[in-house]
């Protein structure tokens, strides 16, 4: 919700500070008309299989979407649009929904549709053809019931930067993703291991449908990646050459304007290139408007790097005598090593934290296969196995991941985590039986004999608390805000849901604060401080309570 509250105020700082002209490309489809322009006849089998003729819709038994499609860019936008109509419905009204909600009244949204248009006035200029045109097919399948947000290739193109402009003005509250690759002596196999959580939160709704798309098209590489209703960019995937992409975000300014979005960036170099030089060119000449980490893992090179982009930078992150490579939300190349912006995520956010968590583990760790890289995922304690409650975001599983992915590059084979979270059964793919013919059957695509099973925490008493803190939390912050009296046992019992965890002590402190109560908030704050607390902000913000009531009570 609060994501759309710093669109809202920043968007209306650009409209004041500019002209709200819109480029006529929006509504100018004719550079579309050189594709195969006959619209696909969906064939709907059951409540979980859909079929558009050789291509398809399943749900597996772990509750994950599988799409296979494949054609000419607009041929898979409308094939991708008919199979996944109602899954794509459902993200449009999870996303859009908090528009209504925020900007209930008719002439804020109508403002709100101009900032929106000068906003991504140049997008299309920075999207690759063939990307819009797929977005384009897609979009035929979308919802009437937004259009006072645009037309639907106008939305379906808002979406895709959804990404980039939540961690750019959230300053990365909405992501705080982890990856790590490792090889040689350290995987069991002496191949390279790949695994990453994608760590973007916008609700529980957002992350409920997730679907594993095969994509195989006219021109360029056959590839998979994790993704949702309406999304053709690439945030976790691997081609059919063993080459993977995963994209963590890095600490940005707030840009004026669109220009390409990274997951866009991620598809291209997944479907054209094959080593690590060639991802790198493409990577190079694309113009992006907030800061990204891309790792890169590649089979032929068999290499793994991070290509750090930013909006006036771009360096090459490569270890040397090493068999592991982190990656959180911070830049390790030499470009930034001086960089303020960096220096400051590095000190300030929880990023360094998860890096030196990641560091510890890999060291420490026997040889990495799968499961144990699924193993690490999964952790929810802080450096030194400490306890710092569950869903810290110094934690790398934070439990509110999108989904988690595991690459084997060189044998072509990913495992992709099932809901909740990451904790559900990892189901594993093998891109070489997948890509090897066509038709390939309608039916489920993952290799049960692989499977990574689930975690054992979601049995645990902790797991059933955690859920219920997560209620109670949101009941809790509300009325707080609306100035409701709470009892001291239901302070005590939130807290005792989730003990390690600084901010429910944090709470109950604000409300005694609020409340006039300084010594009994004095207390609360001093045991938030006790606790592993985020980021240095959130610490800093409980020593300014702290000192507010030192002051108030001499």
């Amino acid at each position: 919700m609060r994501i759309f509250k710093n669109f809202y105020s920043v968007f209306i700082i650009v409209l004041f500070l500019s002209s709200c002209a819109v480029k006529k490309s929006w509504t100018d489809t004719s550079k579309f008309e050189k594709f195969d322009q006959n619209f696909p006849v969906r064939t709907q089998i059951n409540d979980t299989i859909a079929q558009v003729g050789d291509n398809f819709l399943i749900k597996n038994r772990q509750q994950l979407w599988e799409l296979y499609v494949s054609g000419d860019p607009l041929q898979i936008g409308y094939k991708t649009g008919a199979l996944t109509q109602d899954l794509y419905r459902f993200q449009e009204n999870v996303f859009f929904s908090k528009v209504e909600e925020m900007i209930p009244s008719g002439w804020k949204q109508r403002l709100l549709v101009r900032l929106l248009k000068y906003y991504n006035r140049d997008i299309l200029h920075f999207i690759p053809l063939e990307y819009q045109t797929e977005i384009y097919g897609v979009s035929h399948y979308a919802t009437d019931h937004y259009n006072f947000l645009g037309n639907k290739f106008e939305r379906n193109i808002y979406l895709h930067g959804a990404h980039d402009i939540g961690h750019a003005f959230q300053d990365l509250a909405l992501v705080g993703c982890s990856s790590l690759a490792v090889w040689d002596d350290k995987s069991e196999d002496g191949s390279m291991l790949i695994g990453r959580n994608f760590d973007f939160y916008m609700g529980d709704d957002f992350a409920k449908n997730k679907i594993v798309a095969f994509v195989k098209p006219d021109k360029g590489h056959a590839f998979m990646s994790v993704t949702w209703g309406g999304m053709i960019g690439v945030v976790s995937g691997m081609n059919e050459e063993g080459l993977t992409v995963t994209i963590n975000a890095a600490k940005s300014t707030i840009p004026l304007k669109a220009k390409t979005p990274v997951s866009i960036l991620g598809r291209e170099i997944l479907q054209y290139a094959t080593t690590i030089d060639e991802a790198i060119a493409l990577a190079k000449d694309t113009k992006v408007f907030v800061s990204e980490s891309i790792m890169v893992g590649s089979a032929k090179d068999r290499q793994v790097v991070l290509l750090e982009i930013s909006p006036k930078k771009f360096d090459v992150y490569r270890v040397e005598n090493n068999n592991y490579i982190l990656c959180s939300n911070h830049f390790q190349s030499e470009a930034y090593q001086s960089d303020s912006r960096n220096l400051a995520q590095i000190e300030q956010s929880h990023s360094a934290y998860r890096w030196d968590k990641m560091n510890q583990v890999v060291q420490q760790s026997e040889q990495l296969n799968p499961e144990k890289m699924a193993d690490i995922l999964r952790q929810t304690d802080g450096l030194a196995a400490k306890e710092i409650g569950y869903g810290n975001e110094k934690a790398l599983n934070q439990l509110l991941a999108h989904h988690a992915v595991i690459f084997k590059p060189e044998q072509r084979l990913v495992w992709v985590s099932s809901n909740p979270y990451q904790l559900g059964e990892f189901v594993a793919y093998d891109l070489k039986e997948i890509f090897k013919s066509q038709p390939i059957g309608v039916r489920t695509l993952g290799v049960d004999s692989l499977t990574i099973q689930k975690d054992p925490f979601l049995e645990s008493i902790d797991y059933a608390n955690y859920e219920k803190y997560r209620i109670v939390e949101r009941e809790i912050e509300q009325r707080i805000d609306a100035d409701e009296f709470i009892s001291e046992r239901e302070f005590t019992e939130f807290q005792e849901l989730n003990p390690e965890l600084w901010s429910v002590y944090f709470w109950a402190g604000k409300y005694y604060y609020k409340k006039g109560y300084f010594r009994r908030a004095e207390i609360e704050f001093e045991k938030a401080k006790s606790k592993e607390i985020t980021t240095q902000i959130e610490v800093e913000r409980v020593e300014k309570y702290l000192r507010k009531i030192e002051r108030r009570c001499r």
